[in-house]
């Protein structure tokens, strides 16, 4: 039988263009027992929703809460979850894949900025290198790149930036490349670049799916928007009461 990481990378390949792999985020255990219970057959735990139900700013949650948190919500599912760990908490490769082994994740998505900050392409490629040197085949490594996130150099072509990021990411070993917030336009060229499923940022709250993965997205993923909605009609029922 496969083990859960090799069920994983399986759900990327192979798929139709208008049916992309959708991981929607839980932030705790409750949402992930509900995103099962919905028939979804992984998950991606998004940084900034876990932050927010641990009560900290996007950016700001110890690696040990966040760790923590990754394992409560593994544990209380029996689909395979993948785990954001920002840019890796200042960890070396081989700590950050001890610790993802530890709380059950099958992958993680590791990015390319720190404190608002891209990094160089040319370092950063190393991080993936040595995190596949470290992890072998036990986990999936989704490269997340910021160019369209961050502020970058005048005069920076970002298209051509995260093109040349994803192409060293993933020929450095990455399983995945992730240029969060890419224009759909820019989705095409994107999947071209790469021999890699490429994972494109999606809205819980808007159709827009199945025409994401015929632009070329192989993975949808909605960073904290199911946590920010849970968190609106929580705050709504809230205000009936009163």
């Amino acid at each position: 039988m496969a083990g859960p990481v090799s069920v994983f990378r399986a759900l990327h390949h192979g798929r139709a263009a208008d049916d992309p792999l959708v991981l929607p985020g839980p932030w705790d255990a409750a949402s992930a027992r509900a995103l099962e219970e919905a028939g979804f057959p992984a998950l991606a735990t998004p940084s900034a929703g876990v932050a927010a139900s641990l009560g900290h700013e996007d950016g700001r949650t110890p690696a040990d809460e966040m760790f923590a948190a990754v394992a409560r919500i593994v544990r209380a599912v029996s689909v395979p979850v993948s785990a954001d760990i920002e840019a890796g908490y200042g960890l070396e490769p081989k700590e950050l894949v001890e610790r993802l082994l530890e709380a059950g994740a099958v992958g993680c998505n590791l990015e390319d900025s720190v404190d608002g900050v891209l990094l160089d392409p040319g370092h950063q490629a190393d991080r993936p290198a040595a995190f596949r040197q470290a992890a072998g085949d036990r986990l999936f490594l989704n490269a997340r790149t910021d160019t369209y996130l961050r502020e970058a150099p005048a005069g920076t072509d970002r298209t051509a930036d995260a093109l040349d990021r994803a192409r060293r990411y993933a020929a450095a070993g990455a399983d995945g490349v992730y240029p969060i917030a890419a224009p759909p336009e820019d989705l095409p060229a994107l999947a071209a670049a790469v021999p890699v499923p490429v994972n494109a940022f999606g809205t819980p709250d808007a159709p827009a799916v199945r025409r994401l993965g015929e632009l070329g997205a192989a993975r949808i993923t909605f960073g904290p928007g199911l946590q920010r909605l849970a968190v609106a009609a929580a705050r709504e029922a809230a205000r009936r009461l009163r």
